[in-house]
């Protein structure tokens, strides 16, 4: 996409025993969805309900794209042009948050996996799937007006529609695979946009 991003890992190596032991038992629960899709609203209001831990990758992206050093402008100039930050960089900001977290039931992880090799790299560096991924069926035209209208509030530095429409592009070309992948695993719920049913959550981690 003509960014560098040699900065920034494309892959990782697996968590190490203990670290792994740590996450296998709590609740793991994606939530995936196009951007103005709801995931950030739906992702608090549950993580409040349910007592779990809410781990977005959208705003652990941002904050470390205000950062005033060559990783902090590598990640801003990626997320300007709306594209996707390397899966290696997005898992080691993932599994840090979680394991930060201290005697949780679950988490709800917010905007992941965005592509398959994310999905299946989750897999690898920390030896589980996740127990459900929720997707946020919502139309195109309704995430382009929700995100416009977030970036008359100036909510955003990448709410711009010609950002927008890219990233959206990005979206629908790259969470296809994805939610095939899952739903072969019995996995994926789709939910109606910017709306969840209340669901029994699943007692323990798929093994």
């Amino acid at each position: 996409m003509g960014i560098c991003q040699g900065s920034l890992p494309k892959t990782t190596k697996p968590l190490k025993r203990e670290l792994k032991e740590k996450l296998q038992s709590p609740i793991i629960i994606f939530m995936i969805g196009g951007p103005g899709s709801g995931k950030r609203m739906q992702g608090n209001k549950l993580a409040n309900k349910y007592d779990f831990y809410h781990v977005a990758i959208g705003e652990l992206l941002r904050e470390e794209a205000t950062r005033p050093t060559r990783k902090g402008k590598t990640i801003r100039d990626i997320m300007l042009k709306g594209a996707l930050v390397p899966s290696g960089y997005i898992l080691e900001l993932l599994t840090d948050n979680m394991l930060k977290a201290e005697n949780v039931k679950g988490f709800f992880v917010e905007g992941f996996p965005r592509e398959i090799h994310q999905a299946k790299l989750f897999e690898e560096v920390v030896g589980r799937s996740p127990n459900i991924v929720i997707v946020f069926d919502c139309s195109t035209e309704t995430m382009i007006q929700r995100l416009l209208i977030r970036s008359q509030m100036g909510e955003r530095v990448d709410d711009h529609e010609r950002i927008i429409r890219h990233r959206l592009e990005t979206y629908y070309t790259l969470c296809e695979p994805v939610f095939t992948y899952y739903v072969q695993k019995s996995l994926l719920r789709n939910e109606a946009c910017n709306t969840v049913k209340d669901r029994q959550l699943p007692q323990s981690s798929p093994q």
